[in-house]
């Protein structure tokens, strides 16, 4: 039976969504504390016991995490949480192919996960 490891981690960024409210129009600037959940299937351990290093998986999240950014500064699509999942996803996917979900937490009550399964 395979084992799902789960890594999170938060990062502070502001963004502003596009065609918002109604299309032409976007949302105001404002942030929110993220948090992205990695889910990893792992079906064999190291001698360690471990599927998936933490330290490891949270060192590249320090690397790749838009800490303190304005996410419309970096990325060419509307910032939702959606989108932001779907792009960690495929980022995350290239360094850790055991990756099977994201989840993007834009406020402690709402969030969206994406995945290819």
């Amino acid at each position: 039976m395979p084992w799902i490891v789960r890594v999170r981690k938060k990062f502070q960024a502001a963004h502003y969504l596009t065609d918002y409210p109604k299309e032409g129009e976007n949302e105001p600037l404002h942030g929110h504390t993220w948090m992205v959940e990695c889910h990893f299937r792992v079906k064999e351990l190291n001698k360690a016991g471990i599927g998936v290093d933490f330290v490891e998986v949270e060192r590249f999240l320090d690397e790749i995490l838009p800490d303190y950014r304005c996410l419309n500064d970096i990325f060419n699509f509307s910032p939702s949480a959606e989108n932001v999942a779907r792009y960690l996803y495929g980022v995350i996917k290239e360094r850790f192919p055991q990756l099977v979900k994201v989840v993007v937490w834009e406020t402690e009550s709402g969030g969206a996960e994406y995945s290819e399964e």
